[in-house]
């Protein structure tokens, strides 16, 4: 298989990067002869009726000591359109296929070069977008979260191998206290994954990035929030109640994750179906937020539908338009964020806010983070197996549950059961990657 590993287009270089069983045959076929392993070739490259297509440094990778765990191979080209296309062609004309998105990970995975976990590191780090992201995919990638699982996973495997020989070796006089020693060993584990899982879900949001809702009666000042907070015009601002009828995002740093603040339409009675679309697309949207800003303007009495967002988590007050008027200091027992976005008063104390609470919802803690959903569902079925194999009485039983907790550790890192995730992991893979 071979892929343009840089992006088309006119460049300076660019990479073509091949792997398989047949890749020495066809770079032998286009170079004359293979380069050294590892070592930077300059070597002339033509197509099978002996048309010069290139003059390219050409990197050989033989097996196992390539990043596919298969003979590869990489190509350094000049990057005109027309040398990458003819280079493609000749690569083809010898039987060489193009890749499918993410192949070369999927092949490292399953020729035991990286597990699931690293080969998922290695597809946020392409995909990260801040600082904070790269950092928790570099850990990822190189193994952090797969050796703090496979730690889990020989744990269990002792406890099993003691568990079965107190069951083979019932007569032969082994220690009294092997079965409790099993017991309290599930228990304990058990208590330690369930601590990793608790961990708010910190790992997800630096990923994926914060979700911040702004929501608030018609005219409030929510737009106007929006476009002050990004520093541009995203969102339309009118003294038109109701302009905002559904929802509009824009993106922003906040203390080093991406952040996605969504403008949403007015709350208050719908005078119209698309209105009332509107209003239930803006409540949907604060209910699945990671932080939700409640707008209210000095210059209108607080709403109903507005001050019952007050009684939730993650929920910062503002207090919005105060070049009209001053703004409370506490509004339901919460403090009041005050601003302006016509005169840009407040605005520096909610950014610091907000970075606070990004903060505290997804610190970049020194542990490895759990970054999938699939991530969780394995390690809670571990959790549940666990706590069976600490609670039941009988032995046979037990070795049960703690096989049934190794498969499920080994389901995350991709020891077992991988053919069954792998599309999943690598559906969002590019090509060459």
């Amino acid at each position: 298989m071979f892929a343009l590993a840089t992006a088309p287009g006119r460049s300076a270089v660019a990479v073509v990067r091949l792997s398989g069983q047949r890749t020495g045959a066809v770079v032998t076929a286009m170079a004359g002869r293979l380069p050294k392993p590892r070592r930077a070739s300059l070597r002339r490259l033509r197509a099978e009726n002996g048309d010069v297509l290139d003059e390219a440094l050409v990197l050989w990778f033989p097996a196992p000591g390539s990043y596919t765990g298969e003979d590869s191979a990489e190509l350094h080209l000049h990057g005109g359109p027309a040398v990458v296309a003819g280079v493609l062609d000749a690569v083809t004309c010898l039987g060489a296929r193009p890749a499918e998105p993410g192949e070369f990970t999927r092949r490292a995975v399953l020729n035991s070069r990286l597990d699931l976990t690293m080969a998922e590191g290695i597809a946020d780090l392409i995909a990260a977008e801040t600082t904070a992201q790269a950092r928790q995919a570099l850990r990822q990638a190189g193994g952090e979260l797969g050796v703090l699982c496979d730690g889990w996973s020989e744990r269990v495997t002792r406890m099993l191998a003691h568990q079965e020989a107190e069951i083979e070796f019932a007569e032969e006089g082994l220690p009294s206290d092997l079965e409790m020693g099993v017991r309290a060993g599930a228990s304990a584990l058990a208590q330690e994954v369930a601590a990793h899982l608790a961990d708010s879900a910190a790992g997800e949001r630096v990923r994926l990035g914060l979700d911040v809702a702004i929501l608030g009666a018609p005219n409030a000042g929510k737009s106007s929030l929006l476009n002050a907070l990004v520093g541009r015009e995203a969102a339309i601002v009118s003294a038109r109640a109701g302009t905002t009828r559904d929802v509009v995002e824009a993106r922003m740093i906040l203390a080093g994750l991406p952040a996605t603040l969504a403008d949403t339409a007015g709350l208050r009675e719908a005078g119209d179906e698309i209105e009332a679309e509107g209003v239930r697309r803006a409540l949907h949207r604060g209910e699945g937020a990671d932080l939700v800003l409640a707008v209210l303007a000095v210059d209108a009495e607080p709403d109903p539908p507005t001050l019952a967002l007050l009684a939730r988590r993650s929920c910062i007050v503002i207090a919005s338009k105060t070049d009209l008027g001053p703004a409370p200091v506490s509004l339901a027992g919460q403090p009041v964020i005050a601003i302006s976005a016509r005169t840009g008063a407040g605005i520096a104390d909610l950014r610091a806010r907000l970075e606070a609470e990004a903060n505290a919802l997804a610190p970049l803690a020194e542990a490895a983070l759990l970054t999938r959903p699939r991530h969780r569902a394995a390690l809670a079925e571990a959790v549940s197996w666990l706590r069976e194999a600490a609670e039941d009485r009988m032995p046979e039983i037990r070795a049960e549950a703690l096989r049934a907790a190794r498969q499920a550790l080994g389901r995350l890192t991709g020891r077992v059961g991988a053919e069954e995730v792998l599309d999943q992991v690598f559906a969002e893979f590019c090509i060459g990657k």
